[in-house]
């Protein structure tokens, strides 16, 4: 049936009340504490915790989400989030379940997973059928404030060039399905073949091409709302932020913060030079295709390609001079301890890592599952000699 473009209405982006706020989005499994697999458990937990308004369901019933409210820096996202985690910890634990945050769950099948009965999701199945019924996986969201849809296009191409670095720090899906993929992060892979997945569309400059492309996939029946738009970084003019997507989900609170306090304090930093995007050149789209695809194989040990002609970096190289140029900002917010936890994270392994050295010494994914409902339970990571992988 052919489809006839209607007139394109304005997609009011609602201003946040202050510019660089943070909201946050946790991805939670539920997993049976005996078996370690993942259990169809989030109407029990739903229930338990129905006074909780930051508790919302998901796609799966092995899955739930914890959401903060509006939060001026990170700080507050810690005193936020970590009443609803030990709220949720407590009823996983009154139940026989068992939590983690990870990116993929390690052996679980997703024909075993039972899709929330919603006519959302029952849609979604529909028009994309086994593509969607695959996407078990967990992801970190942080919401930027901004003050306008045109600001939120500035800062959305700014960030498309640390997409890289968020994903190789991030990493912690390694294992799927009961298989090493060899891969430091597969959980952007279960997206990439929906077309409105992955990497944004190239050419928006502006909230006005923002429209126009919104009002072209509309028209032509590619989504339906702005939420078929599962891209690694979007707009949310409803929320009026910037939604960074791109991250594996952090085993742990004090990665989730680490993680946060690196995107605030790059948005802090860009805020006072924006200037820098007029004197570096725009990646050719290959360009960023490739960082992407090198980080999701080789995570933190990966090479950036860094111009348009070939020259390469290593990305730690490349994160380290973040970290620098950041560094006055995430002074003054007072993030010492969670930029160290990113250094740790740097010097001694992602999950990603972890998780590898765990099933080298045990043989077991049940054991590299209880590893990371471990790190959950203990709020920060539990380091694992890689010598062991």
């Amino acid at each position: 049936m052919t489809r006839n473009p209607t007139v394109p209405h304005e997609i009011e982006f609602q201003p946040s009340k202050h510019e660089l706020t943070l909201g946050v989005e946790v991805e939670l499994q539920l997993m049976d504490a005996q078996t370690m697999n993942l259990a169809p458990r989030a109407n029990e937990m739903l229930a338990a915790l129905a006074n909780n308004p930051k508790v919302k369901p998901e796609f799966y019933l092995s899955t739930i989400e914890a959401n903060t409210g509006i939060c001026a820096d990170v700080t507050e996202v810690e005193r936020d989030l970590r009443p609803t985690l030990d709220a949720m910890a407590l009823a996983a634990t009154e139940r026989g379940i068992r939590l983690a945050t990870t990116g993929c769950h390690p052996f679980a099948r997703y024909s075993d997973c039972i899709i929330a009965d919603t006519a959302r999701y029952q849609e979604l199945i529909d028009r994309n059928q086994w593509l969607t019924r695959r996407m078990t996986v967990y992801g970190l969201h942080v919401h930027v404030g901004m003050k306008s849809g045109d600001d939120c296009i500035r800062y959305n191409n700014f960030f498309m060039h640390v997409l890289p670095h968020l994903l190789a720090l991030s990493a912690s899906s390694p294992f799927w399905q009961g298989d090493d993929t060899g891969l430091s992060s597969c959980r952007p892979t279960t997206y990439e073949a929906l077309p409105t997945a992955g990497m944004p569309y190239e050419g928006v400059h502006s909230w006005a091409d923002f429209e126009k492309l919104y009002h072209t996939l509309k028209a032509c029946g590619s989504i339906q709302s702005l939420k078929d738009l599962w891209w690694d970084l979007r707009p949310s003019p409803g929320f009026g932020t910037l939604e960074i997507r791109v991250c594996d989900g952090l085993p742990s609170l004090a990665g989730t913060l680490a993680i946060t306090a690196f995107i605030h304090g790059l948005a802090h930093w860009f805020r006072d030079h924006g200037e820098w995007m007029a004197q570096v050149p725009r990646p050719a789209s290959w360009v960023m295709r490739e960082n992407k695809w090198r980080v999701i194989r080789h995570g933190l040990e990966a090479e950036l390609v860094t111009s348009n002609q070939g020259a390469t970096k290593p990305i730690r190289q490349d994160i380290e001079e973040w970290l620098t140029k950041i560094a006055p900002y995430t002074d003054k917010l007072g993030y010492g301890s969670y930029i160290a936890t990113l250094r740790d994270i740097m010097a001694q392994g992602t999950s990603s890592e972890r998780q590898r050295a765990v099933y080298a010494r045990t043989q077991s994914l049940q054991e590299v599952a209880r590893h990371n409902a471990e790190e959950f339970a203990k709020g920060h990571p539990v380091w694992v000699k890689r010598d062991a992988a």
